[in-house]
């Protein structure tokens, strides 16, 4: 064996030897048992009451606080339309005028027999007065006064009749004069310069609607009416006034009505196809953004409940019983499971009505480690905000609706 073959196999006899105790050093620390830790951490949220406006979510539609159908209270044919379509009226303005002259015959027929009427008053006055005096004197018989007095009476009455004949024919002109009977939007008109129309038609010759304010009907179930009068009696929710109790609205686009309605009042009887309860908000309309028929969802206010608990939703998961359920830190720093009971979201939050109680430590974060009976270290949580999500491109970025 030459020398160079020698110094190779030292060569790697040496390599092998430094690997087997790299290796050997490598394995050592890990010989001696699993490293040692102390307990996992978690954030926790201390559960502490406060009161709590508690409000529901009603859908609905608006109407007009006034609402007129006009039609004519006599017949005729339609001489003038005086007025534009979709505009603002006053009560008491003229609308249309009908032929009046027919009306304004009778009007002066009915004068001149009132006229007449009072004529034949002054003669049968004079001659009860004077056969008064002679009868005083026994200058005429008794049977002569009394028919001089009952000529007198037939004469006032023959004047009040031609006088109630005479504001009628009046009125009945007046009527030709088809007024306003409120302030508000007009709509169309639904008959046209020419057209005949009769005394109180079924058709109405057009419809004015005040806009301003507005009423709001909503509907509510009766379930959830007896749930509220049953935590009204119960003392769980605190009530209000209802001259008082305010409601605010959503329009159909999802955007914030940025006036404040009043609740009025409720309706005392269920609809029985539909089970549900209706509710009359009134609110301001200055711009008559509202219009009668809009689909709105009114956020009634039902009371305020004084020792409200909450608990954040991302700390509430379901079992599979579709229970919802908490961890909580223990007594012995533990984590333990809980069964609770909520009934509404408010905001992010769960209102809890069963399960928790105030100084409960919930877990929010870590929940995953903590595993019931498991020590753990419970610390504060402080939540995250949340970062901006990346866009390439504008078409890419979310709309919020």
């Amino acid at each position: 064996m030459d020398t160079t073959d020698k110094i190779k196999r030292i060569t790697l006899a040496g390599f092998l030897i430094g690997m087997f105790a790299i290796t050997g050093c490598k394995q050592q620390p890990s010989s001696g048992g699993p490293p040692t830790g102390g307990p996992p951490e978690v954030g926790v949220v201390a559960i502490a009451t406060a009161p709590v406006t508690l409000t529901m979510e009603l859908s609905g539609r608006t109407s007009p606080h006034l609402i007129a159908e006009v039609r004519p209270q006599v017949g005729g044919i339609i001489q003038k339309r005086l007025f534009a379509e979709g505009s603002d009226v006053k009560a008491g303005q003229v609308l249309y005028r009908i032929d009046p002259a027919t009306y304004q015959a009778a009007y002066a027929s009915a004068k001149a027999a009132l006229s007449r009427a009072e004529a034949n008053l002054v003669p049968a006055r004079l001659k009860a007065e004077r056969f008064q005096e002679l009868v005083a004197i026994n200058a005429v018989s008794r049977q002569d006064y009394d028919d001089a007095s009952s000529m007198l009476k037939q004469a006032e009455a023959d004047v009040a009749a031609n006088q109630a004949v005479a504001e009628a024919a009046r009125i009945n002109l007046d009527y030709t004069s088809v007024k306003a009977p409120i302030s508000g939007r007009i709509g169309r008109s639904t008959v046209t310069d020419g057209a005949l129309v009769t005394a109180s038609q079924t058709t109405p010759m057009a419809t004015i609607q005040q806009l301003d304010p507005v009423y709001v009907d909503v509907t509510q179930s009766s379930a959830e009416l007896l749930r509220l009068k049953r935590n009204l009696a119960n003392g769980e929710i605190k009530g209000q006034d209802a001259s008082q109790a305010k409601v605010k609205l959503l329009l159909e686009d999802g955007s914030s009505y940025s006036q404040e309605g009043t609740l009025k009042f409720s309706e005392v009887s269920v609809d029985q196809s539909t089970g549900s309860v209706t509710l009359r908000a009134l609110f301001p309309n200055p711009n008559q953004l509202l219009l009668p028929g809009m689909f709105v969802r009114g956020i009634v206010q039902e009371g305020v409940s004084e020792q409200a608990i909450l608990v954040p939703q991302r700390g509430v998961t379901r079992n599979s019983k579709g229970e919802a359920m908490v961890m909580v830190v223990g007594a012995e720093e533990k984590a333990e499971q809980r069964i609770i009971k909520v009934s509404r979201t408010v905001g992010d939050n769960w209102l809890v009505s069963e399960g928790l109680t105030a100084g409960d430590r919930v877990i929010l974060e870590g929940i995953q480690k903590a595993r019931p009976g498991t020590l753990v270290k419970a610390v504060p949580f402080v939540s995250k905000p949340e970062a901006p999500a990346a866009s390439s491109s504008p078409q890419s970025a979310a709309v919020k609706k």
